[in-house]
């Protein structure tokens, strides 16, 4: 990966973390996963475990369901790669704590550009669906789509998975 920053976009299922994992397994033997996932139910639980299960011990992980460009600041040695899986999670955190979005997506991007390794991170592509029918799920799939337009704009490359095939839609290689 000869690109600093890349933003993993794609729908649900669509293989955009195995995609994310691949390109920072390629970057570095050891490498940070910024989980930002909460473990609410049993299904959540089982999902977490699947992904967990999918690193292999190069892998550490620093959970941050809401200070993920704390722990982006944070990446260091021996680490030489951080994967932010999930932005959406992190937005849904943030939404439902009352935060300030607008500000933290400046944090973030912030983060971004100060970071002292490279950074993969995924998100959810939200905008393909349906108008949801009530008004959080709106605000949230409006969030969603200007937090991934500013993450895409700070970002080096940008891929789409789409049915677990990437596609780069910006930036080189």
């Amino acid at each position: 990966m000869a690109i600093r920053t890349i933003l993993v976009l794609g729908g649900a299922r669509s293989g955009k973390s195995r995609h994310a994992q691949q390109l920072a397994e390629t970057v570095a033997a050891q490498r940070l996963f910024v989980a930002t996932a909460q473990a609410f139910d049993d299904e959540m639980r089982d999902r977490i475990a699947r992904h967990r299960a999918d690193r292999d011990i190069g892998w550490s992980t620093v959970e941050a369901p809401i200070a993920v460009p704390q722990a982006i600041r944070a990446g260091a040695a021996p680490a030489g790669v951080v994967l932010v899986d999930c932005l959406t999670l992190w937005l849904s955190n943030l939404l439902l704590a009352d935060h300030d979005l607008d500000r933290a997506g400046d944090d973030l991007i912030t983060a971004l550009q100060a970071a002292p390794l490279p950074v993969v991170l995924v998100s959810n592509e939200v905008g393909f669906g349906i108008v949801p029918e009530n008004p959080l799920a709106r605000r949230f799939r409006d969030a969603a789509g200007r937090l991934n337009q500013r993450v895409a704009a700070a970002c080096d490359a940008v891929d789409l998975v789409v049915a677990g095939l990437p596609l780069r839609i910006r930036g080189a290689g």
